[in-house]
Parts: C-alpha cells; sequence; structure tokens
C-alpha cells in the first residue's frame, strides 16, 4: 500500500503501522489529533523536518511542537531543570493526554530543524486514540505543526489536508474523523518566571494556575518559542474583518456584495449578502470554527464579516486569539 495524491486512509491497525513504517523512511504522514491535524515526521530525521518547512511554505524561525505518548516520554526530547520537571509532571498528571504543549529545554541531539533553532522544544501527548497509536507503532517522538500550507486556516479532517497538498504522493493521510476540540494546544513555556502562555487553547490559565500557580499571559504578536504566535495567522484567503455587533449593520452597507457574515446573534443580513449562524457555546465554536471558515472561503464571497464574540473564560480566549490573527491585515 502507497499513499495516493486524491485519497485518505483508514484509522485502522494496518494503516497506522504504515504510517509509522512511512515515518521511519524519512516520509511525512498527516494524521488526527483532538485539536487539529498534524503533518508529522521523526523529530531526529533532520531531511524529514526541512520537507515539513518545505511543504508548508514554514518559515524557518517557526518552531515545531514534538508528539509524545506522555510524560515518561518527556526525557526523548527535553533535559528540563527539577523545578521545570516537577512543574511539567504536576500538568502532565492533569491535562495529559490532552490540548497542552510545555516548552522545556532540548537535549542536545534534538536537531535545530525541530526547534526554529531555539534552545527548547514544545512538546505534548495528544488526546486522539490514533495518535497515540501511531506514537507508540512510530516509538518516537514525532514533530508535528499543523497540516496545512503555513499561515492558511489550520486542518480539522483529513479532507482538508488533502485539499491544502492535493498532489502530495509522497504524504500519507490518515482520516481519524474531524478534531473535536478544533483548535491548536496551549502552549505554555515552562523555561521562564513566571511560566508564560504563548498561545491561548482548550486548557486555560486558570486551569493551569491551580496546578503550578501564577502564570503569565500578555498575548504575543511576534514570533515566539511556540507556533502560531506571529501576527498574522490561521487566515482565509477572502478578505477578513472581525468587527463589533454593533458595527455590522454599517460594514454590510459599505461592502460591496455578496459578502458573507459568520454571527452569533440573529443579524439582519440583506442580499445579496448571507448570514451564516455560529454555535453561541465556545466548544461548539471552536469545532466549528476552521471548518466554517474554510467552506465559506471557496465560496466566492467578496469578504468574510465576522462578529466579535462577547463570551469570556473557558475557549474563548483561544477562539478570540485566532479570530483577531485571521482577521490582522499586512
Amino acid at each position: 500500500m502507497t499513499p495516493s495524491a486524491t485519497n485518505a486512509i483508514p484509522a485502522d491497525t494496518q494503516s497506522i503501522g504504515l504510517a509509522a513504517q512511512w515515518m521511519r523512511q524519512g516520509f511525512l504522514a498527516a494524521f488526527p489529533t483532538e485539536t487539529v491535524y498534524g503533518l508529522g515526521g521523526s523529530t531526529f530525521d533532520r531531511a524529514a523536518l526541512s520537507r515539513i518547512y518545505e511543504l508548508k511554505g514554514r518559515p524557518g524561525d517557526n518552531p515545531l511542537i514534538a508528539h509524545i505518548r506522555g510524560i515518561g516520554d518527556l526525557d526523548a526530547a527535553t533535559a528540563p531543570s527539577p523545578v521545570q520537571r516537577a512543574a511539567a509532571e504536576a500538568l502532565a498528571g492533569q491535562y495529559w493526554p490532552g490540548p497542552l504543549t510545555l516548552v522545556l529545554p532540548k537535549r542536545p541531539e534534538v536537531p535545530a530543524e525541530a526547534t526554529g533553532g531555539r534552545d527548547t522544544i514544545g512538546v505534548r501527548a495528544p488526546a486522539h486514540p490514533v495518535a497515540l497509536a501511531l506514537l507508540e507503532a512510530f516509538g518516537g517522538p514525532v514533530s508535528a505543526p499543523s497540516a496545512n500550507r503555513s499561515g492558511h486556516l489550520s486542518p480539522t479532517s483529513a479532507l482538508h489536508v488533502l485539499s491544502d497538498f492535493p498532489e502530495e504522493a509522497q504524504l500519507l493521510v490518515i482520516d481519524g474523523g474531524p478534531s473535536r476540540v478544533g483548535v491548536e494546544s496551549t502552549v505554555l513555556d515552562l523555561t521562564t518566571t513566571p511560566p508564560r502562555i504563548l498561545r491561548p487553547g482548550a486548557v486555560t490559565e486558570a486551569q493551569i494556575a491551580a496546578v503550578i500557580g501564577p502564570v503569565d499571559a500578555a498575548p504575543i504578536r511576534e514570533q515566539a518559542a511556540s507556533p502560531g504566535t506571529a501576527a498574522r495567522h490561521y487566515s482565509p484567503r477572502t478578505p477578513s474583518r472581525l468587527l463589533a455587533t454593533s458595527l455590522l449593520p454599517g460594514a454590510l452597507r459599505q461592502e460591496r456584495p455578496p459578502c458573507v457574515v459568520l454571527a452569533i446573534s440573529p443579524i439582519e443580513v440583506p442580499p445579496p449578502h448571507a448570514r451564516l449562524a455560529m454555535p453561541a457555546d465556545a466548544e461548539h465554536y471552536a469545532s466549528r470554527l476552521y471548518a466554517v471558515l474554510r467552506e465559506v472561503d471557496q465560496a466566492g464571497f467578496g469578504t468574510i464579516l465576522i462578529e466579535r464574540p462577547l463570551g469570556s473564560g473557558g475557549l474563548w480566549p483561544a477562539i478570540l486569539d485566532r479570530l483577531e490573527r485571521a482577521t490582522t491585515t499586512g
């Protein structure tokens, strides 16, 4: 069985074994996680890591996250201090496997291609049975950014991966269904004092602080020791604007039709504009966000107007972070 340029393979034992073998031979495999689909290669294979950057068109200073089976594999890629290890073990005990990435000092043998040239590396244990089975079959850390073109919308299904890489015959794609969380993991830097949240996600500031004490959660708008911190990221190709509810009617009068409004509130949208209803709860909003943006991005609208959600807590900070980056211009 060989990868196809047009089809994903099922998430069964045979396919997972094939993907592990494929990566051991230096190739890449896309696989599902609970957050988004990842584009994986061996953390210790410099050629495979370079291929990830090349395939995505990813800037060389944008680090990759290494996926491991759990806290027992922490030493495979990291070399934490005793204090850092204690914090990592405490957090992993609560939130691994799950959408929390921990940034720690890297082992000397971890290549620069795995870290964006930094002396730290982000690691996490994904909460998806296919991802964990793949890591078990592979037998080592797998570095995997989101399986999409750099800066574009992250993929939450195998179809999204295939749409970004339609002709990559050497890319194996495992179809594990839609991603449950729908936005990328929280990234916490344990090498700073206090620890700093580099990217918000489903594991919240309050949840982290309950385990290890106060953390710095100030927003980052430049490339840091985490993916997804550039000012513009997670972006549809259609021009997009994030607006307060009160500003939407005026924007609709000014926009050249047709445009689409993604809104929680029941705002009236005159034809030929369109409105697409978004969920009012954060979990459903996050799980649908990238799929909806991909759908409207391909529908031929001139502009995407997004109602700024008013929710707070839980996943809302992560959602707002992604929306702000997606609609940043320049």
